[in-house]
This record gives structure tokens, sequence and C-alpha cells, in this order.
């Protein structure tokens, strides 16, 4: 066998590298290309990143909460997101149809029982707010001519139920989130002490107080969030059912001033009260 190291050919020089020349040596019109040459071969200037730390700042805590009251505690999470969504949307709502403002409605009321009826018509006329569409809708019935009475007024009552429907759409839902959340919160506390003491009967006789009261102020903590978020859900709910029912009671006050024109007595002054009974008692003495 031939000796495969003896036989090997002997390697070829290292070839010297070519120095580059500077730019100041180069040919003219070769200085452009030796800039573009050196702009491609030049690494890319480092980007700017997000700070990943200030995402976990935010986010450990509301996780590490989540993970210390379980599923519960994340299920109360979610139901205070949808009660704040239904906060927004009635606010939006009530804003939109302008429930506090009756000025038009007041004057319109006021034309109408001068007799003014098409004055007392344009004033309401076109508008979203419940109780002006309301008595829009009685004033031009009364003032067409072959109108029941008994039909107006059913539809009036018709439509008047509709408005208020609309009024109340999602409160249902948010009282019962205000209920359920504190019966969840407690839940959560009972698991959590079903939980807390099983691990004292795995540990046995090497008990350690820290495990009970760790375990403790975990399962409060469902309790603490059940409250915090049931609280301020059933004071928005009677705050805005509250609003519902003072605009049904102005849109049936304010119906029946319509059907009722001409029936307001009149204020008497002294010289009238003294005129009204000088005529009682004539016609007693006649």
């Amino acid at each position: 066998m031939t000796d495969i190291t003896t036989n090997a050919a002997p390697a070829a020089p290292a070839q010297a590298q070519t120095p580059i020349s500077p730019p100041g040596n180069l040919e003219p019109g070769g200085a452009a290309h030796f800039s573009e040459t050196a702009a491609a071969v030049s690494p890319p200037s480092p980007e700017i990143s997000a700070d990943p730390g200030m995402l976990d700042g935010i986010l450990g805590p509301l996780q590490d909460m989540i993970g210390t009251g379980g599923p519960v505690l994340l299920f109360l999470s979610l139901l205070s997101v949808v009660a704040l969504a239904i906060v927004l949307v009635k606010l939006w709502q009530f804003h939109r149809l302008q429930l506090g403002r009756l000025g038009p409605v007041r004057e319109s009321l006021r034309r109408w029982q001068q007799s003014d009826a098409q004055a007392a018509i344009a004033l309401v006329a076109g508008r979203n707010q419940p109780v002006a569409h309301l008595v829009h809708l009685a004033l031009v019935g009364l003032h067409r001519p072959r109108v029941e009475m008994a039909t107006l007024r059913e539809e009036l009552t018709r439509v008047a139920s509709l408005q208020l429907e609309s009024l109340r759409s999602h409160l249902r839902a948010l009282e019962i989130i205000g209920t359920l959340s504190p019966l969840l919160g407690l839940l959560g506390t009972v698991l959590g002490m079903i939980e807390a003491f099983r691990q004292l009967e795995v540990a046995g006789s090497q008990v350690d107080p820290s495990i009970l009261s760790g375990g403790i102020w975990q399962a409060l903590l469902t309790t603490a969030v059940g409250l915090t978020v049931a609280i301020p859900v059933v004071l928005a709910h009677t705050w805005l059912e509250r609003r519902v029912e003072r605009c049904g009671h102005q849109m049936e006050d304010a119906v029946t001033q319509v059907f009722t024109r001409g029936l307001k007595a009149p204020v008497l002054t002294t010289e009238g009260r003294h005129h009204a009974k000088s005529q009682s008692e004539v016609g007693y003495a006649a």
C-alpha cells in the first residue's frame, strides 16, 4: 500500500491579499463606483425595537392575578368588560336621543293649549327624542279628521311601548352581571379554601402555616374582585333604569296634556272669586 502522506502533493501557498487602494488612487470616474460598493457592503444600521420589558411590566401583574384566582377570576374579568361596554352603549344612546331635552316639547304643548296646532306640530316634527316623537304623533292624529280617539290611543300606547323597550335594551344583562358577580366571587373563595385545606392534608404532619395563609388570601381575592365588579354595575344599572322610568312618566304626562286641552282650571284672581261667588249666590237664590 502506497503511503498517502508521502505521495500527497504539497499545499499550495496562500495567495497574498491585494490591498484595496484608497479612494485617492482611483482613476477618474471610479470614486462613485467605490462609494456604491462601500455602501453595499456596509452593515445596516440597527433598528430601534420595542422594549418587551415594558409590556411584561403591564401584563405581568394582570396575568399573575388571573393565574392566582383561577378561571373564576378570568370569568369575572370578562363580565366587567361586557358591563363596561353596555354602559358606554347606553350612555351613547341616551345622549343621541337627548332624553333630558324637553324644551321643544314644553313649547309645543304651550302652543297646543293656545289652539295653535300648526306651530305645535312644527316644534316637535322630525325629532328623535322619545317624548317629542310621541307628542308629534298625538298632535298629528288629533289634527286629522275622521280619526277615532280609541284607535289613536292604542297607537300611541304601542309606539310608547316600543320606545321604552328600546331604551331598556341590554339593561337586563347589566342587572344579571351585577347579581352574578358577588356569587361568582364567593364561589371562587369556597373553591380556594377547599384547595388550601387539601394542601394541608397532603402536607400531613409537616404543616406549614404559610400554606394555609397563602391559600386563604388567594381565595378571598375572588370575593374582592366580585364585589368590585358588582358595586359599580349595580349603581350604573339603577341610574340607567331610573332615566328610562322618568322618560316613561314624561311621555305619559305629555300625551295626557295633549288630550286634555282646555280642561285646565283657570287661575282666579280676587275679583274673579267675588264674581263667581256672587253668581253662585244668585243661582242659589233663584
